[in-house]
């Protein structure tokens, strides 16, 4: 790909924004010695330059039951278990090209809110009956095929699950998840990264929770994760029942277990982390693991709220995620991991550094949850735009209502706290424009045919 350089009024680098051009060179971003000359430009007037956004934990096939789950079913309390029901008589019915087609228009809608990386936490690896398909990773191809197409980068995370859960009977609704034995899973798993375009789609290892596998298959599957320095990410005490039945099992909680099996590390990330105490976040500091929160889905399923001011303080770091994708908007989750608590503690700037820091120094702190952070989770390049990163970022409309008026001292402020998703208007990776002024080149098939998906599952 040849030089070119991006003209904004203002980009956010060395954590503010400044009034400079920004200049690619295959796909990277460097830092010109001179002017460049006869360099192909892209004047963007009144527009805003930002790193672009790292979701670091979504099911993509999940996209095909919003709006259909928010209303009382015959139980007599609705939560997380009664959707997670619903939910599965989903995952049951959808083919390949189905998930092909479900993950596509996920992935539209995150290129349209500024997310240039996804990490897909994936486990719908069977067909129907239960039985493998021919090639054990079609699945997992057909997502990594959907993000190629729209244009995104994608970490496929490759779930290990091995059973419903301790000293329950198998769960008919989950066969499309089981590999029974780590063995298999890591030989798929395996055969999937040496199938992969590294640069823009490369592995890591999943175990699904501590209710998914027992403690062998657990250890197994991380310490070969941690053999080739993959990134591991698991869903760790998002539940209160998930957290009591742990410790019925191992005599533990769930961080207690991998704390004291050795199975934290740094590139451990623990996906939800709602229900732990002080010690167990300790357990995190010590170990150097990460946390993704999902605040519009734990809001969605009432899973609790992270606690992010402790994890904070004890130095554990935290990327997001739009994960069940009831809504897709990553600034949405940054903001509401500050709201959340704001909420809870009856206070204001619950996770502002020190005063002196500057006025954006929260948003700042938020800005890095959904780039910087998800991009360490995953283990890709990007979230910054510093010379050697990747060319991948989104730009603002300066003149969109719910930006308009912002200083170059307020914008990121206003950006995290208050941005609509119409003021996006261009998302590029590795060079290329995805997403010019605020649309996809094949957002109406895209749409379309998931609306044909829509209406063969609901109608």
């Amino acid at each position: 790909m040849p030089k070119q350089i991006w003209l904004p009024d203002l980009i956010y680098t060395g954590g503010r924004f400044q009034r400079q051009a920004l200049l690619c060179e295959s796909g990277q971003i460097v830092l010109p010695d001179h002017e460049p000359e006869a360099v192909p430009s892209f004047q963007l007037d009144n527009r805003a330059i930002l790193p672009g956004l790292i979701n670091a934990h979504s099911h993509a096939f999940q996209r095909v039951i919003r709006g259909r789950t928010e209303f009382r079913t015959a139980n007599n309390k609705d939560s997380f278990w009664t959707w997670r029901e619903m939910m599965y008589s989903a995952a049951a019915r959808l083919t390949p090209e189905d998930v092909y087609d479900a993950s596509r228009m996920a992935f539209l809608e995150m290129a349209l809110s500024g997310i240039t990386t996804v990490g897909e936490f994936h486990y719908l690896h069977n067909a129907p009956d239960g039985r493998a398909y021919d090639d054990p990773n079609l699945m997992s191809k057909q997502v990594v095929r959907a993000a190629n197409d729209v244009g995104l980068r994608i970490a496929l995370l490759r779930v290990a699950y091995a059973r419903s859960g301790y000293a329950t009977e198998q769960n008919p609704q989950q066969v499309r998840f089981i590999e029974t034995n780590p063995e298999t899973y890591l030989k798929n798993v395996e055969q999937l990264s040496s199938e992969l375009k590294q640069d823009s789609a490369w592995v890591g290892i999943a175990p699904h929770s501590v209710r998914a596998l027992p403690l062998d298959y657990l250890k197994e599957v991380i310490s070969a994760a941690n053999k080739q320095q993959l990134p591991v990410h698991m869903h760790l005490a998002e539940q209160p029942a998930e957290v009591g039945t742990c410790i019925q099992e191992y005599g533990r909680s769930p961080v207690a277990l991998l704390a004291t099996e050795g199975l934290l590390s740094e590139r451990f990330t623990g996906v939800h982390v709602i229900h732990v105490t002080p010690k167990a976040i300790r357990m995190l500091t010590d170990a150097r693991a990460m946390v993704c929160a999902c605040p519009t889905t734990e809001r969605n399923l009432g899973d609790g709220i992270v606690p992010v001011d402790s994890l904070f303080e004890n130095g554990v770091r935290v990327a997001l995620g739009s994960d069940s994708h009831a809504q897709i908007d990553l600034l949405e989750d940054a903001r509401e991991l500050e709201y959340h608590l704001r909420l809870k503690k009856l206070e204001r700037a619950v996770l502002a550094p020190v005063a002196d820091e500057g006025q954006s120094a929260l948003a700042a702190r938020l800005l890095n949850c959904a780039t910087v952070d998800g991009a360490q989770s995953l283990s890709a390049r990007g979230g910054t735009l510093g010379a050697g990163s990747p060319a991948d970022f989104f730009t603002v409309d300066l003149n969109d209502p719910s930006i308009a008026g912002a200083s170059p001292d307020d914008l990121l402020s206003s950006v995290v706290f208050s941005l609509s998703r119409t003021a996006i208007k261009d998302v590029v990776v590795g060079g290329k424009r995805i997403v010019e002024d605020g649309r996809h080149a094949q957002q109406e098939e895209i749409v379309e045919r998931f609306k044909a998906l829509q209406n063969r599952l609901w109608s």
